[in-house]
């Protein structure tokens, strides 16, 4: 019985053909892995690089095109005969020599460049890596093959030019080096591309290198396990290295945080964090987000990767004020009464009087008092008011403390509660005790053995101290992801100030997105650094994409009828491209364009999902549209604070606003259209 592995690649072209010729493909892969009499056979190719290389007859007009090492065979793609035929013949595989991953190569297009490099280099005396030896770049695993081209190039756009044909575990430590970078430098891009400690590499063992390499190769050793790999999700199946490196790392001695930029993965790191966990099976595992929109989501998820109904049950996931709710619920015996964003701005009214506006006092409240869970005067008049700019006197403290005082206690006397109220308190009962009340599984007071937490930038203060109480302090205990730049709410808090010190590590590249609207995101954002979650600030840098794409669309038009004309066209003309509905969503910033927009797609027959752009956090979407990018409604008038109040909370306002258009604008992974009336956002690169 030969040995099939998957490539990702295969799967994802798979999937892009008509129904028929999946079905066929389907079927002829399952009398391969049999080994039954009509299963196809591998025909071997002409003149081709690699001997190793041939193709599978999968449907009427289609072919596979797999690598044969003794009895396994690895599918890296399915194309149109003639297509295969030439993928076959031009591409060769090899294993790196320093990691032990295997690499795929386009080994026609870069003996074709080495005439125009030859020529480019008679202009110079210059050479891009003359500064290292032969065996310094052998060293970091450049393949020989690659040293004669290497030694031609005089300028980084020489080695640019051959960037598509080259593999990530090749090209990765050659532009470290290009940028200026020592070996060392190269040496921790290398570290990048590979998932586990090699040991012995043998360059001849292809089966060993796709082991290194699961991110490239999933072997399917049943019929059932090559369905399921055909049918899920590319993210449930394959894993880009530092997204298996930090999901199956076995112990980590503290709490850990992952960042990184839109499309890094962090959503796919947690899931499969928290799959981990629950099958190593050492007690109850919180996965935890910011929203139950978010958390039903990943739930759902979850349950694509996880077969073992056992294991499934281990994973508890909700957003942290279920959880908050739920423990506070369980201690007073009955669930507790919210109080209305409505009811709750009045009072803010009520007690502000002439001095401060309504906004101040409540920020102060939850960006200072709550945030430090601070319980007396003394208190308040003592601590460090971060982020709030305007001064406040001793005397003025006060009277913010006795306008506080006066919304709790109207608060209390209604027995209503605030979410962020409802938190401390949860982490209050769990301090005290209230650690078994969650179940007989909790190992001593904490409810869980294991919380992971995803979208962590948009959590209160008072939110960690209750995931901090509510496991325990040991190895495992907390893994975290989350991306300063893509913060909803003006929550910048450093962990370590909350009693969890963390580990970090960054993720840098961006495997959704294509560098098209990844550069035009980032210009969006502004580009510049962002705090929260380390001490220090976050940057930007470094952060790129691995593919390439069509340019964002930016259309303005004359009036808001023009602009949903524009829409319905554009998303008319997406669907006849043959994109499904559920791979398009539309978003705008205020609740009257977004009716707008759905009535207008309803009327053409269109059912995708539209929603505001905070609607838009924790997705993805094959092509998305952004509506409504306006002067006067991008950035909201009504969210930014004055400035003559507090400058540099209007400051803050101003970047979380980028920070929603930049979320919306980055989950799409193929196409992204932007249109406005009128003058266009600020916020909108020239």
């Amino acid at each position: 019985m030969p040995n099939l592995v998957i490539s990702p690649d295969f799967v994802r072209k798979l999937a892009a053909l008509d129904s028929q010729t999946r079905r066929d493909a389907a079927v002829a892969l399952r009398r391969f892995l049999n080994n039954s009499l009509a299963a196809p056979h591998p025909e071997r190719v002409r003149n081709g690089r690699d001997p190793r290389v041939a193709t599978l007859r999968l449907s009427a007009g289609h072919r596979g095109v797999v690598v044969r090492h003794e009895d396994t065979y690895w599918l890296l793609t399915v194309l149109p005969d003639d297509e295969a035929w030439s993928y076959a013949q031009r591409h060769r595989v090899g294993v790196n020599s320093a990691i032990g991953v295997v690499e795929v190569w386009d080994a026609v297009a870069i003996d074709e460049s080495e005439a125009a490099l030859h020529r480019a280099s008679r202009r110079s005396r210059d050479r891009l890596f003359e500064m290292f030896c032969d065996n310094d770049l052998l060293d970091i695993g450049i393949d020989p093959t690659l040293l004669p081209l290497l030694r031609l190039m005089t300028s980084e756009a020489h080695l640019t030019g051959i960037e598509p044909f080259l593999p990530e575990s090749q090209l990765a430590p050659l532009m470290a080096l290009v940028k200026g970078g020592s070996l060392a430098a190269a040496w921790s891009e290398l570290d990048g591309c590979r998932c586990m400690e090699p040991g012995e590499i043998d360059p001849d063992d292809l089966v060993a290198a796709l082991q290194r390499s699961p991110g490239r190769a999933a072997f399917a050793t049943s019929q059932q396990e090559l369905d399921r790999i055909l049918n899920a999700p590319h993210w449930a199946t394959f894993l880009y290295p530092p997204q298996h490196t930090y999901s199956n790392w076995e112990r980590y001695d503290q709490s850990t945080l992952v960042t990184g930029g839109a499309g890094t993965g962090k959503t796919v790191i947690v899931l499969h964090r928290a799959a981990y966990l629950a099958r190593a099976g050492a007690g109850p595992v919180l996965l935890v987000t910011f929203s139950q929109a978010l958390a039903s989501e990943l739930a759902a998820r979850l349950d694509l990767i996880i077969d073992d109904e056992t294991v499934r049950e281990r994973i508890e996931v909700r957003n942290v004020d279920r959880l908050a709710h739920r423990i506070v619920s369980e201690a007073e015996g009955r669930p507790p009464t919210l109080v209305g964003t409505g009811d709750l701005a009045a009072l803010w009214k009520e007690a502000a009087g002439s001095r401060f506006g309504a906004a101040f006092l409540l920020r102060e409240w939850e960006q200072v008092i709550l945030s430090q869970n601070l319980r007396t005067l003394d208190e308040y008049l003592a601590a460090p008011r971060s982020g709030r700019t305007v001064e406040l006197s001793p005397e003025i403290r006060t009277t913010v403390w006795r306008a506080v005082q006066h919304v709790e206690e109207r608060l209390r006397a209604s027995g209503r509660r605030t979410l962020l109220q409802l938190a401390s308190e949860a982490a209050e009962l769990l301090g005290r005790s209230t650690g078994d009340m969650l179940g007989d599984e909790a190992p001593g007071r904490e409810p869980y053995r294991h919380i992971v937490v995803d979208e962590a930038q948009d959590l209160h203060p008072a939110q960690w101290r209750l995931l901090r109480a509510a496991v325990p302090l040991a190895p495992n205990d907390m893994f975290i992801v989350g991306d300063p730049h893509q913060r909803m709410f003006d929550t910048r808090v450093a962990l370590a100030g909350l009693g969890i010190p963390v580990r970090r590590f960054h993720l840098k590249i961006s495997y959704r997105l294509p560098h098209e609207i990844l550069s035009f995101g980032i210009r969006l954002r502004g580009g510049g650094p962002a705090d929260g979650l380390v001490e220090g600030i976050a940057e930007l840098h470094g952060y790129r994409a691995l593919q390439h794409g069509p340019r964002p669309t930016v259309l303005g038009y004359v009036s808001q009828e023009a602009e949903l004309a524009g829409l319905v066209s554009h998303l008319s003309s997406w669907l006849a491209d043959g994109v499904p509905e559920s791979e398009i969503a539309v978003a705008a910033r205020s609740t009257d364009l977004v009716r707008a927009a759905r009535a207008a797609l309803q009327q053409a027959g269109i059912s995708v999902k539209v929603t505001m752009l905070h609607g838009m956090k924790g997705l993805e979407f094959r092509r998305v549209a952004v509506i409504g990018v306006a002067d006067g409604i991008v950035p909201a008038p009504e969210a930014l604070t004055p400035a003559a109040e507090d400058p540099t909370a209007r400051a803050h306002d101003l970047q979380r606003e980028r920070g929603l258009l930049y979320v919306a604008c980055t989950r799409a992974s193929e196409m992204l259209y932007v249109s406005h009336t009128g003058r266009a956002s600020p916020f909108l690169p020239a």
